[in-house]
């Protein structure tokens, strides 16, 4: 039995939804612990895509159950929507559970966020205008509607009479909005409760009691640790916590239940929105990563920064998650180039720096210092093993295990769930990978 946490490495985008996709297979129970539709996992089986916001990647195999745990924030319509898009293709949700805890996303919400980031004006922040900050907020303000809520129809009618005649003032006086009618607002969401109250359970005792049955647990993180509200690059953040330790808040567990965290990271770096990116690449070698990478939001469609990888911030992702192991994905992005740098450290105010600073500035005024490494021009998405990798592939991989102090468990080369070299298996697998401690090499799965 192992209980593994499952976070992004970087900006988010690193590919999270194909590993939890991967692991799901020997889970028994998948919890997403935090975020809300802001988030997007894109999965890939037999040639068909999925794209999923709020529904655990674990949804496609039957008997996983999969747990919207009560960090996360629900959009009831998108929900619904990601429910019926499943079922139209032969997916079934018997086994989806909704937290009765989550807050829950209300159309004031979305208003809020999108006129609040027209208003920064070259202030914004790159929200995806989904409404998932604002609902944050009124979680911590104590005036949140959460899904139990929507379970008891007059306690509903009652917190959405107040709320919206609160929000209204906000929205007339503040943005220039038209006002939202309350019993309009109550009729729609009572219509989402009745669609959503088969699902709706007690989600920390159904995680309690799968811990106590000795079950393989699976916590699928959103976003990645750059985007973390206390540990990311602030103000360009999320509005919840992505990192490790989360994960037991947003799913309602103890620390000690924890056996393990992977960390995943794409082979280069990417990041959506605004905020500094010391290794952004502005040309031919940007372009090309990000065509050949696909590199659009799941969420917003919005073409993502490309840039090399950047072992600074990889280190502190293992500092603050305690990464044990991590997931490399789109190395096939790289396989033309003929040669690939990696940020190893940057200068700032004519020092060399080895670690990311948490001040904001400091940050935007870094340059990063680089190692260039020789690409390997041949193609690696037919490579299911190690062996099967092109020696320069190899030692690149291993360069990055060395930088950033922790072995590799698997190594994606392709969106496909068959496109994937297991190095070992970090549910079931001894705590090794690519690179030993001793620094020898796995040369073969395991």
């Amino acid at each position: 039995m192992a209980n593994v946490v499952v976070i992004g490495a970087q900006w988010g985008d690193e590919g999270k939804g194909k590993i939890t996709d991967l692991l799901s297979k020997s889970a028994d129970v998948v919890v997403r612990s935090q975020g809300g539709v802001n988030a997007g996992h894109t999965l890939v089986v037999k040639g068909q895509t999925f794209k999923l916001h709020l529904i655990p990647s674990g949804i496609l195999y039957p008997d996983t159950e999969c747990v919207i745990g009560s960090g996360t924030v629900i959009d009831p319509q998108v929900l619904i929507e990601e429910i019926e898009r499943l079922e139209a293709v032969g997916v079934k949700s018997n086994n989806l559970f909704i937290s009765q805890t989550a807050h829950v996303t209300m159309p004031y919400h979305r208003l809020i966020d999108r006129a609040a980031e027209e208003r920064r004006g070259k202030y914004k922040l790159g929200t995806t205008g989904r409404g998932i900050g604002p609902t944050y907020a009124d979680k911590s303000e104590r005036t949140g509607i959460r899904v139990v809520d929507l379970m008891y129809a007059d306690d509903l009618r009652q917190k959405i009479e107040w709320s919206i005649n609160y929000k209204n003032v906000i929205l007339e006086k503040l943005y220039n909005l038209s006002p939202l009618n309350p019993q309009e607002v109550i009729k729609e969401y009572l219509k989402y409760a009745d669609r959503l109250r088969p699902y709706v359970i007690d989600s920390s005792l159904k995680i309690d009691s799968a811990v106590k049955e000795k079950k393989n647990i699976l916590f699928e993180g959103a976003q990645g640790t750059l985007l973390d509200l206390d540990h990311g690059t602030y103000p360009y953040v999320t509005s919840s916590n992505p990192i490790a330790g989360g994960a037991c808040v947003g799913a309602g567990v103890g620390p000690t239940i924890i056996d393990r965290v992977i960390g995943i990271a794409k082979a280069y770096t990417t990041r959506v929105g605004e905020g500094p990116f010391p290794t952004e690449l502005h040309g031919e070698i940007g372009e090309h990563l990000g065509d050949r990478g696909a590199e659009f939001g799941t969420t917003t469609g919005r073409r993502r920064r490309c840039g090399w990888f950047d072992a600074a911030i990889g280190r502190y992702a293992v500092r603050i998650n305690g990464l044990d192991c991590l997931a490399i994905t789109k190395l096939d992005v790289l396989d033309e180039l003929d040669e690939i740098k990696v940020c190893i450290a940057y200068e700032l105010d004519g020092a060399t720096c080895h670690h990311f600073p948490t001040n904001a500035s400091q940050f935007a005024r870094c340059q990063p210092i680089y190692e260039t490494l020789p690409g390997w021009k041949q193609s690696t998405a037919n490579c299911r093993s190690l062996d099967d990798l092109p020696q320069a592939a190899l030692n690149y991989l291993k360069f990055l295990a060395e930088l950033m102090e922790v072995p590799i468990a698997i190594v994606s080369v392709g969106a496909g769930r068959e496109q994937t070299i297991i190095v070992e298996d970090p549910i079931h697998g001894p705590k090794r990978g690519l690179l030993h401690a001793n620094g020898d090499s796995v040369r073969s799965n395991l």
